[in-house]
Formats: C-alpha cells, structure tokens, sequence
C-alpha cells in the first residue's frame, strides 16, 4: 500500500514537472484526484497559439460622416491647399488635424505646423502667464483635443519636444518658408485679409496647407475679417480647393443642425 502511494506521488511531482518545464496542460492531473490544478503560467504558454504575434495597437479608423466631409478628405489628399468652410460641428478641424497625423506616420511629411488666431470669443481674459506656448494653450485646445484623439498626449508632447509637431503664432509667421510640413490655420475667420494673405504664402515645397473656418462666426468686428473674401479670389485658381461644408455635414448633437439654421 505505502509503496503504491509512493509511486503514484513520483507520478504526480514528475507531471507537475513537466507541465512546468514546457507550459502544456497534461490531463493526468485531473485522472489522479479531484483537485483542481492551476494553469501553467509559463511564459510560453498560450491558448491561442497563433495569436501569440499579434499586434496590440490599434488606429482609429478615418472615415467621412458626410457627403461633405468626404469631399474635403479627398480635396486634401488631391491638393496642397485647401480653404474648409462651413458651420460648427462638421469636422473641419479635426478631419484637418487627423489628415496631417496620418501623414505624419507615414513620413509624407516632416512635422506638423498649428496656428490659430488668438482672438478671445467676446470676453477678454486679461494676461496670460507663461512662456508663448503656455500663452496660446487655452486658442490652441481645439487642436489638442483632436491631436489626442489620434494620438496620445504621451506621445503629442515627445513630438513636441523634438519639434515634429509645432505651436505658431500667426504674429511669429512672417517671413518663414514652410517645407516638408503639414500646416493647419483653424479659426481663420478671425484673420484679417491682410494675415490670411501672409499665411497663405508661407507654404513650401512638398507641403499641404488646410484653412478651416466659419464666415458667420467671426469674433472680429464686421467687415474686417478676410476669410469669404480670399476664399471667393481663391475657388477658381488651378489646384487650390475650396470645400463649403453645410448643415447637413454637422455631426454634433443633432440639436446643432437645428440651431445653425435658425440663428
């Protein structure tokens, strides 16, 4: 008796054994008694073998919600500068910004250009404190929002770092020659004619520049706003694209929709 017990222990230690040393699940355990053993841990061990490659990450997929905004994917993937027109909520800005972080990733471009009018929206609040990037971060949060999405902020702030994604001041842009860059201008509307102009001819070789913003909410005093006029002197020159996104291109709340087309 005690020796059979002690053979079925041998048998027991060198099964435990084995299913450690090459991470495989042997049934005897079960035949033996009815304790419940635990699943091999071994690193090797998976069970889904083939699976065992797969990549972790994944992307969000770009895809147009509209007639309208379809259009405006294919103008900027067709043209180096596009004027995106429309309303609030049709995904100018962040069909723009994830336009440039794809081209970003595929290394079509070199870094990513962001500037944006620092005009508040009726209501001044006083000095900012903090360096010029510490200044611009409450205009430029539109743009962050939608830097997030696509990517981290981990990551937004390592590109930053290495100068893959900057911050410019429509003020600090005279003078420069943008190449190998994907430009986005966001609030353009409130740009006069005159920095709209300066903006516009800052773009270089193997560079693409998207202007995105809403005629009728300019928070400049009337008339003084250039963007309807240089869009309208732009539409008919070869390969520059005007894009006017409508109503119906909205993809906010729906109660958005309703609200544009009565204010």
């Amino acid at each position: 008796m005690e020796a059979s017990m002690t053979k079925r222990a041998a048998i027991k230690r060198q099964t435990r054994e084995t299913s450690r040393d090459h991470g495989v699940l042997d049934s005897r355990q079960f035949m033996e008694d009815s304790k419940v053993r635990r699943l091999p841990t071994h690193a090797g061990w998976s069970p889904y073998p083939s699976n065992d490659d797969r990549d972790q990450a994944y992307l969000k997929t770009l895809k147009p919600k509209s007639e309208g905004q379809a259009e405006l994917m294919t103008a900027i993937d067709n043209h180096n500068l596009v004027l995106a027109l429309g309303p609030a909520g049709t995904g100018k800005t962040y069909l723009a910004v994830a336009k440039a972080v794809e081209a970003l990733e595929a290394g079509k471009i070199g870094r990513i250009v962001l500037s944006r009018p620092a005009v508040e929206a009726g209501e001044s609040i006083g000095f900012l404190p903090g360096d010029m990037e510490d200044k611009l971060a409450p205009y430029l949060r539109p743009l962050y929002d939608a830097l997030s999405d696509r990517l981290s902020m981990k990551r937004v702030k390592a590109l930053m770092a290495e100068g893959l994604i900057e911050i410019a001041p429509i003020g600090y842009m005279r003078g420069r020659t943008l190449n190998n860059a994907f430009i986005v201008v966001d609030e353009a509307q409130n740009c006069t004619y005159v920095q709209l102009k300066m903006l516009l001819t800052r773009l270089g070789w193997h560079s693409t520049m998207v202007v995105t913003g809403d005629p009728q909410q300019s928070d400049l005093l009337p008339g003084i706003s250039g963007l309807t006029d240089v869009a309208e002197r732009l539409a008919p020159v070869p390969d520059i694209a005007v894009v006017r996104l409508a109503e119906q291109d909205i993809v906010r709340h729906p109660l958005v929709a309703s609200m544009i087309g009565v204010l």
